[in-house]
């Protein structure tokens, strides 16, 4: 969820920033697959954070607990931790332990290079949502830059929509039973490394990662009916750069993988324009194209809908009071003319609230995803107040 501006109960070195969301997400058209619901999916979310830091500030803890519960689809009412670390920092020195989040990337349609967490499926069909990923941490910073090492020492499973949810595949996927192609299954383990550094005008981040996919290959078990899970061996090198030049942001993300022994790239690529003060206003529109490319296998690889993909976005802030935002976009995909389309807006209520709006449109396709998808266009409200 956006963040926003918000009241919180300080003690000392304390602070807790407890808050509850309802939303209503409204499919217009029927259901494609007997089993799903029809009409309107209702939800509430109770989630914050705690934050604890000691006198020295050399110390810090930081909790997020996460909880929805959802009207149609019992895989969508769950309990996730999606942050519970202790971070310690001496001189350059800075080691996190626990479950955390991390973020890497600069593209604003999808991040290739992003591999620390699992994404949550079941929130949202962007990618944007991750669980919580249990790690240990240790990070040096230079005069240019900083140097990241990890090992996570637990795998997650997706979260993937029920029978009887939307936005799935046919048949459904069964989860809670995967298999995995890594000794030692989901206790495995995992290590990555990253460099990032800024070097004028540049931002650069380069990357290895060595353990298991985060995307499940779906397996068809004919005698149930259903898609099971088979998370497979990767490794993987990438880059992700930013140019910034006024009113110029030249992006790019690329990654060299191995799954299983099929080679791939992906890789997006692309800028954002801003206009500042547009007609003498406060208003500033920035206009986004990024072109998406992956060359995978989808038979030896988990399927994607990104082979050859443009992605057109506009995003509008009028910089007021409220912290209104509109982001607009779609995915068009050069070979099948499957389109993916969103409007997102975001606008404070007072200082302890936040209304957000989405629409969701998927055209008729016979793309090898899309087709799941082609009944589900949505628009989403979601209130979410700050105690």
């Amino acid at each position: 969820m956006t963040a926003a501006a918000s009241p919180s109960y300080a003690s000392g070195s304390t602070r807790i920033t407890p808050e509850i969301a309802l939303e209503a997400r409204w499919f217009p058209e029927d259901p494609q697959f007997e089993q799903q619901f029809d009409g309107v999916q209702a939800g509430v979310i109770f989630s914050g954070d705690l934050r604890w830091r000691s006198d020295d500030r050399a110390s810090r803890v930081r909790v997020e607990p996460y909880l929805r519960l959802d009207s149609q689809d019992s895989q969508r009412s769950y309990f996730d931790i999606r942050e519970a670390s202790w971070t310690h920092r001496r001189g350059d020195w800075e080691l996190l332990a626990g479950v955390g989040q991390v973020f890497w990337g600069v593209a604003e349609s999808r991040n290739v290079v992003d591999i620390i967490n699992q994404f949550d499926s079941v929130e949202d069909f962007d990618q944007e949502e991750k669980l919580g990923q249990p790690m240990l941490r240790l990070g040096r910073r230079f005069d240019r830059g900083s140097l990241e090492a990890y090992y996570l020492p637990y795998f997650r499973e997706q979260r993937l929509p029920g029978e009887s949810g939307r936005l799935r595949v046919d048949p459904v996927v069964e989860t809670g039973n995967p298999d995995f192609e890594r000794d030692g299954d989901e206790w495995a383990g995992d290590l990555a490394l990253r460099y990032a550094l800024t070097m004028g005008r540049f931002d650069i981040g380069l990357h290895g990662f060595h353990g298991t996919s985060r995307e499940a290959l779906f397996v068809p078990d004919l005698e149930e009916e259903r898609f099971t899970t088979l998370y497979q061996e990767r490794s993987q090198i990438g880059i992700d750069a930013q140019y910034t030049h006024g009113p110029w942001l030249l992006k790019a993300e690329a990654v060299a993988a191995d799954v299983s022994g099929d080679r791939f790239l992906s890789s997006v690529y692309g800028f954002e324009y801003t206009f500042f003060g547009v007609t003498g206003s406060s208003t500033d529109i920035g206009v986004i194209v990024e072109h998406l490319y992956d060359d995978r296998d989808s038979v030896k690889s988990p399927i994607t809908l990104f082979q050859d993909d443009l992605f057109l976005g506009l995003r509008v802030t009028p910089n007021d009071a409220q912290d209104t935002e509109l982001l607009a976009g779609g995915f068009v995909d050069t070979e099948t003319s499957a389109v993916i389309a969103s409007i997102e807006f975001t606008r404070r209520i007072a200082s302890s609230m936040l209304f957000e709006a989405e629409l969701r449109y998927f055209n008729d396709s016979d793309g090898p995803l899309v087709a799941f998808f082609e009944d589900d266009s949505n628009i989403l409200f979601r209130l979410t107040h700050y105690f």
